[in-house]
């Protein structure tokens, strides 16, 4: 059972505050098969697994998964590492192998398309699929207050090619709700949840979260109160679904 207890509320952790709000009754049953694709170093995983669930990564970094089985290892859980990427994802996991597959930045970076057609034939029938995409709205405002303002202007004409840090040539891309809701539903998805997230975060210091008690907190609060508030999906840094 995934504890019901508000997660840890530092700085870092009010982050992703309403994706674990959001994840909790999902994971909230009986031991699942959970994969998390470009897991990474297990910020998620690591966690699902102390929940008492069985998880694999997959993940193309080779110090990414020794960094994840390092921290595993630490907290004394099992989690199963596979290099690799969602293109070969049946090969490494199989199909319908899935109750939860776990994608976490990782449509901006590929045919978001055919990552969704693979994710859907991971899941078992009525498995569900956690995504968190970056939301374009919010990287205007972010370029146009860093003073980047031919990138803003860019990003809000929907020219993407000119961002830094495209991954293996492919330029990141970005998401409105509706723009990436439409897309789960093509891949034969049935969205169920759609969450604002990190509205405030990017915003507030981080000197005022380390030096005021409570603060994370109080953050951490708000973020959740305006989490389902569609007004503010295109103030969200990302945005979360729950699909199945």
């Amino acid at each position: 059972m995934v504890s019901r207890e508000r997660p840890d509320p530092r700085p870092g952790s009010v982050r992703t505050a309403v994706v674990w709000d959001a994840l909790g009754p999902v994971l909230s049953g009986e031991p699942c098969d959970v994969v998390d694709i470009g897991g990474g170093t297990g910020g998620f995983a690591v966690r699902v697994a102390q929940a008492g669930h069985r998880v694999a990564v997959v993940d193309p970094s080779p110090d990414a998964l020794a960094a994840l089985s390092r921290r595993a290892r630490e907290i004394g859980v099992e989690v199963a590492g596979h290099q690799g990427d969602v293109s070969g994802l049946l090969d490494v996991v199989g199909p319908e192998s899935a109750d939860l597959v776990l994608c976490h930045g990782l449509l901006e970076v590929v045919d978001a398309a055919a990552a969704l057609a693979t994710i859907r034939k991971v899941l078992r029938p009525g498995g569900t699929v956690s995504i968190l995409v970056a939301q374009r709205h919010a990287a205007v405002v972010a370029r146009a207050m860093a003073g980047h303002l031919s990138q803003a202007l860019a990003l809000l004409e929907g020219d993407e090619q000119s961002e830094r840090g495209a991954r293996a040539g492919r330029p990141p891309r970005r998401f409105t709700a509706a723009e990436i809701s439409d897309l789960v539903e093509q891949a034969g998805f049935a969205v169920s949840a759609v969450h604002a997230v990190r509205v405030f975060t990017d915003l507030v210091p981080g000197s005022l979260l380390d030096q005021e008690a409570g603060a994370a907190s109080a953050l951490a609060e708000l973020e959740r109160a305006v989490a389902e508030r569609p007004e503010y999906l295109p103030l969200a840094t990302q945005i979360h679904l729950l699909a199945t």
